[in-house]
């Protein structure tokens, strides 16, 4: 019987070790809790829970030797570190994260262990990978150009359930994860013309566009898209832009909390200090019965704009106590973490769209759209978990049953 490691067993863990289960194949997966592990994997007979941390390099080497293939669900930071047991052992390897640069380094090495490390291959980056490039390749091979490409994905809750709160939004993901997204640059090439947007305008570069089933969605740029003209193989394309999809109203209340430095990656001693209090430090006043007021002012929003409320809501004007050092991103996440994690009785959601404005041969043209609408099941899994490890799964799956024959460091943007 084939052997697989997952490392980490986190949100998107479940569908991937069930899948794998079903498919014959013994499953060990880590997890820094045992329990958390054994009660993805409900004592199937062909599988085994470990605990494991990053620390510990000699059982990280012991197990890499005794699979068939390795998945890496860890944090990105930890990759390479895998990436390096990987080529001593020559085991294959799936990820669903970025490439980063210290493992692009390894791909001579992974070349010559004669073995694939298959990163990016989740839902975005992955779904959209693989669903945007057989459609230019299909316009390709009829000879047309790609003249613009729009590729705009968001994890998003379910209507009935962002109606609950005014950010219109609750994680179904890292919450910190999606906070640091939003402290990102962004670039993008539009109409022949490279765009840069600097981190502190990133919110307020925003449109609209509908979806189908679900009606009109914010969008705001997604890092750096002007990679994709060359990753895509689209060198024609006058436009290349990635986006994130929210609801409306999200961009305004992102844009106002970083403006106040919310989001700031810096340490604060907040043992003795309220929210009211820590609020109020990042602007520099006092916290008194004014606050909203000077919110406003040093926002130049009325006290009842939906950013205001927003913060209301989320308990940053209480006088409870935060009580800890932190980072201060960490102090809001935390605050929304407790009030705007998805619950188990609750659906999310996954919406991806595609636009490629195509010329033909014959002078014509022709917009293509391409979308993606998946909702989670309640009580059973998130739709992010599925979109993402399941599309790691069907990967690890071709990989084994070797229908994907390639060596190197690739991500999911070729025919195989």
């Amino acid at each position: 019987m084939k052997k697989i490691l997952i490392l980490g067993a986190g949100l998107v863990a479940k569908p991937i070790a069930r899948y794998l289960l079903e498919k014959d194949y013994f499953v060990t997966l880590t997890s820094l809790d045992l329990e958390s592990a054994q009660a993805i994997l409900q004592n199937h007979p062909n599988s085994k829970a470990v605990i494991w941390t990053a620390d510990n390099d000699k059982l990280l080497d012991d197990l890499v030797a005794e699979h068939d293939l390795v998945v890496s669900l860890l944090p990105y930071r930890l990759h390479t570190m895998v990436a390096k047991k990987v080529i001593k052992h020559k085991k294959n390897m799936v990820t669903t994260s970025y490439v980063q640069p210290e493992m692009r380094e390894l791909e001579q090495q992974v070349k010559d262990a004669g073995i694939l490390i298959l990163n990016e291959v989740g839902l975005d980056p992955g779904i959209d990978h693989m669903s945007a490039k057989k459609i230019i390749d299909q316009v390709h091979s009829k000879g047309g150009e790609i003249e613009e490409f729009y590729s705009i994905t968001g994890a998003l809750p379910a209507l009935e359930v962002a109606a609950q709160n005014p950010f219109k939004y609750k994680f179904s993901w890292s919450p910190i994860g999606v906070l640091l997204a939003g402290n990102n640059d962004a670039h993008f090439l539009y109409k022949g013309t490279e765009i840069y947007v600097p981190t502190e305008h990133l919110f307020r570069m925003r449109f609209y566009s509908e979806f189908p089933q679900i009606g009109v969605l914010e969008i705001y740029p997604n890092r750096d898209s002007v990679s994709y003209q060359t990753l895509y193989d689209i060198p024609e394309a006058k436009t290349v832009f990635r986006g994130t999809f929210r609801y409306p109203g999200w961009s305004d209340i992102m844009d106002s909390m970083k403006r106040l430095g919310l989001f700031a990656e810096e340490e604060i001693d907040a043992t003795n200090m309220t929210y009211r209090q820590f609020l109020a430090s990042r602007i520099g006043v006092e916290a008194d019965n004014q606050l909203e007021e000077k919110i406003a002012q040093f926002l130049s929003q009325p006290s009842h704009s939906l950013a205001i409320r927003a913060m209301r809501w989320l308990g940053l004007l209480d006088d409870t106590n935060i009580g800890r050092k932190d980072l201060v991103i960490n102090i809001t996440g935390q605050l929304m973490i407790d009030k705007m994690m998805l619950q188990g009785d609750e659906r999310d959601m996954v919406a991806m769209m595609h636009l490629f404005k195509v010329k033909w041969q014959d002078g014509s043209r022709e917009i293509i759209r391409s979308s993606m609408l998946e909702f989670g099941t309640p009580n059973t899994d998130t739709s992010i978990a599925r979109t993402v490890s399941l599309t790691a799964a069907s990967a690890v799956t071709l990989i084994m049953e070797g229908k994907i024959n390639l060596t190197g460091i690739h991500i999911p943007v070729i025919p195989e």
